[in-house]
C-alpha cells in the first residue's frame, strides 16, 4: 500500500510517537526537545491542510481508515470528512502558535512539557477522526490525561488547587461517558456511528427509553467537557490559572465537547432517527442560551483579564450549543465559521494576557511559573533579566493586539467575529414554519447581541485600565518576538477569514450539509472494503 493512503492515521500516530521518543531525552536537553516538538507540530499542521484539500475535493466523505484491514462496524475506523479535516486544521495552528510561544521559557517550567503536548494532540486529533463512540472515549482520556500534567505545570498553589477541580470534574464526566455508551451498546449492539444511525430507527419501543437515557447520560459527559451551565463551574478558575500556552490550547478542548455534539446530534438524532428524531434539541437549545447568558455576565463582571478570556470560553461554548440545538444546517454553518474565528480569538487573547500582566506587575515576569521550578533564588535576577528597555512601542502593539480581540469577542464589523455572528443570526431568523421567526430563535438573536454589546464593555473597561493608566514604576514589559510573533499568527489568521470569507463559508456551508443529510457518511463508512493482501493479490 502506498504511503500516501496512510495520511489518515498520521495525525494520531506522528504525536504518539514523537512524544514517546522525547521521553528517552533528558528534562535538561530543552533544545533538542524544542526542535523536535516544532517539527512534529509543523508536520501535523501540513498534514491536516493536505486533509482538508482532499476533503474538500471529495465531498462527504473524503476517506475511511480501517485499522487492522477489519471492515465496519467489527473495526476501528477513523473517518475524515470535510468537518474532522477543519477541526485538524484549527488544532494544528493553534498548536503551532502555543508552542512557538512557550518556547520563550514556559517549556522549562515542568517536567515532559513536550512529551505532553504532543500526547494531547494526538488525543484531539484521534477524537476528531474517530468513527466510533468507545474509541472517542479512548482518545478523550488520552487528551484529558496529557491536559492534567499540563495544568499543573508551572506548580503554584492556585494552579494545584484549581487543577485539583478539573481532574475531579473529568473524571466525573469520563464515569458518566461510559455509563452512556454501555447503555448505547446494550439496547444497539454497535458503537459504529454510522452503524448506530442505521439501527436506531430499528430500536424496539420498550427499549427505546433505555436508548434514549444513555443518550442523555452521554450527552451530559459531553456537556461537560464543552462548559455547559451549570457544569462549568470548574472552568473559569481552571483556565485562568494554567500557564498561558497551556490555557491558549484549553480553548480547544472545550470544542471537542461541542464538536461530538454536532457530529452525532444530526447523524443518530436526526430526521433518520424515528422515534427519536430531534430528541434533546429544544433542551440543548436552551442550556446554550443559558450558558450565554452566564458566560455573558461573568465577562461583564471579570476584573483580571485572564477571567474575562475564560468566560469568553463559555460565551463561545454556549453560542455553539445553542446553534447546534436550532437542528438546521444554515445555522450550523454559520456556527462553524464561529467556532474557528472565536477559538483563534480566545487563544490569542490568553497568550496576550501574560504579556500584558507584565506591565501592570513586574513580579509578573516570571510567569506566575514558581521560582523553584527555575531552579533559581534570588527574585531579582528574575526581574533584572526578564524586564528591559523602556520601549513605548511595546505597550502600543499589545493595545492593538487588544482592541483586535475585543473587536473579534463583541462581533464588530468588519472582522471574522461579526461575519460569523452575522452568518449565524442571519440563518437562525430564517428558521421557522413559512418564515415564521420561532420564540427561541429571537431569544438566541437577543443573547447574542447582547453579548456582544457586554463584551465590548468588558474589554473597554479591561483596556482603559490597562493600557491609559501608566506602568507602575514605569516599566513596560520586554516581550520577545518569539511570545509576540504567535498572537500576530492567530489575530492575522482571523484577519485572513474575513478577507477570505467566501470560500471558508462555502466550505462550512459545504460541511453543514452534509451534516444535516448523514447518508453519504453511512453509506461511505459501512462499504468501505478492506485492502486485499499481498496473497490474496497473488490468488493464493
Amino acid at each position: 500500500m502506498q504511503l500516501a493512503n496512510h495520511l489518515d492515521i498520521a495525525p494520531i500516530i506522528l504525536p504518539l510517537v514523537t512524544g514517546a521518543f522525547l521521553l528517552l531525552f533528558d528534562e535538561r536537553r530543552h533544545t533538542l526537545k524544542s526542535l523536535v516538538n516544532v517539527a512534529s507540530t509543523l508536520g501535523l499542521l501540513i498534514i491536516a491542510w493536505l486533509l482538508v484539500a482532499q476533503a474538500d475535493v471529495e465531498g462527504s466523505v473524503a476517506s475511511v481508515y480501517l485499522l487492522g484491514n477489519w471492515a465496519a462496524p467489527f473495526g476501528i475506523v477513523l473517518v475524515v470528512d470535510r468537518l474532522s479535516a477543519l477541526m485538524l486544521l484549527l488544532t494544528a495552528l493553534l498548536a503551532n502558535a502555543t508552542l512557538v510561544f512557550s518556547l520563550a521559557r514556559w517549556h522549562k517550567g515542568g517536567q515532559h512539557f513536550h512529551s505532553l503536548f504532543q500526547f494531547l494532540l494526538m488525543g484531539l486529533n484521534g477524537a476528531f477522526l474517530t468513527g466510533d463512540l468507545f474509541n472517542l472515549f479512548v482518545f478523550f482520556e488520552v487528551l484529558l490525561a496529557a491536559s492534567y500534567g499540563l495544568m499543573l505545570h508551572g506548580s503554584g498553589v492556585t494552579r494545584v488547587r484549581f487543577g485539583m477541580h478539573y481532574i475531579v470534574v473529568n473524571l466525573a464526566a469520563s464515569m458518566l461517558f461510559l455509563i452512556g455508551v454501555s447503555l448505547i451498546y446494550g439496547v444497539t449492539g454497535t458503537l459504529n456511528m454510522a452503524d448506530l444511525a442505521v439501527r436506531i430507527p430499528a430500536v424496539a419501543a420498550q427499549d427505546r427509553a433505555l436508548l434514549e437515557a444513555g443518550t442523555a447520560i452521554l450527552g451530559i459527559a459531553f456537556l461537560t467537557k464543552a462548559g455547559m451551565w451549570p457544569l462549568c463551574f470548574w472552568l473559569p478558575g481552571a483556565y485562568s490559572a494554567a500557564a498561558a500556552p497551556v490555557a491558549a490550547m484549553f480553548s480547544i478542548m472545550t470544542k471537542v465537547g461541542v464538536y461530538a455534539v454536532l457530529r452525532l446530534s444530526p447523524l443518530l438524532l436526526g430526521a433518520r432517527a424515528g422515534d427519536s428524531a430531534s430528541f434533546g434539541d429544544i433542551g440543548l437549545l436552551t442550556a446554550g442560551l443559558v450558558t450565554m447568558a452566564f458566560g455573558t455576565i461573568g465577562v461583564l463582571a471579570s476584573q483580571a483579564m485572564a477571567r474575562l478570556a475564560s468566560y469568553s470560553v463559555l460565551v463561545s461554548s454556549g453560542t455553539l450549543l445553542a446553534a447546534v440545538g436550532m437542528a438546521d444546517a444554515g445555522v450550523t454553518a454559520g456556527a462553524l465559521f464561529y467556532l474557528v474565528s472565536s477559538t483563534l480569538t480566545i487563544g490569542a487573547l490568553f497568550l496576550l494576557v501574560e504579556l500584558v500582566d507584565r506591565s501592570q506587575d513586574p513580579a509578573a515576569n516570571i510567569l506566575a511559573v514558581t521560582m523553584e521550578a527555575y531552579g533559581d533564588d534570588p527574585e531579582e535576577e528574575e526581574v533584572v533579566e526578564e524586564v528591559g528597555a523602556t520601549l513605548p512601542a511595546t505597550l502600543a502593539i499589545l493595545g492593538l493586539c487588544f482592541v483586535l480581540c475585543g473587536l473579534l469577542l463583541s462581533g464588530m464589523p468588519p472582522l471574522s467575529g461579526f461575519l460569523g455572528k452575522f452568518a449565524l443570526l442571519a440563518a437562525a431568523l430564517s428558521t421557522g414554519d413559512d418564515n415564521a421567526v420561532s420564540g427561541m430563535a429571537w431569544a438566541f438573536f437577543t443573547v447574542l447581541i447582547i453579548s456582544g454589546l457586554f463584551a465590548m464593555v468588558a474589554m473597554l473597561r479591561v483596556g482603559i485600565r490597562t493600557f491609559w493608566a501608566p506602568p507602575i514604576e514605569g516599566v513596560v514589559p520586554r516581550v520577545l518576538m518569539v511570545e509576540f510573533a504567535p498572537i500576530a499568527l492567530l489575530l492575522g489568521l482571523c484577519v485572513v477569514m474575513t478577507i477570505k470569507a467566501g470560500p471558508v463559508m462555502a466550505y462550512v456551508d459545504a460541511t453543514s450539509q452534509s451534516l444535516h443529510a448523514p447518508d453519504a457518511y453511512i453509506e461511505g463508512v459501512l462499504s468501505a472494503r478492506q485492502t486485499p493482501s499481498p496473497r490474496m493479490e497473488a490468488g493464493q
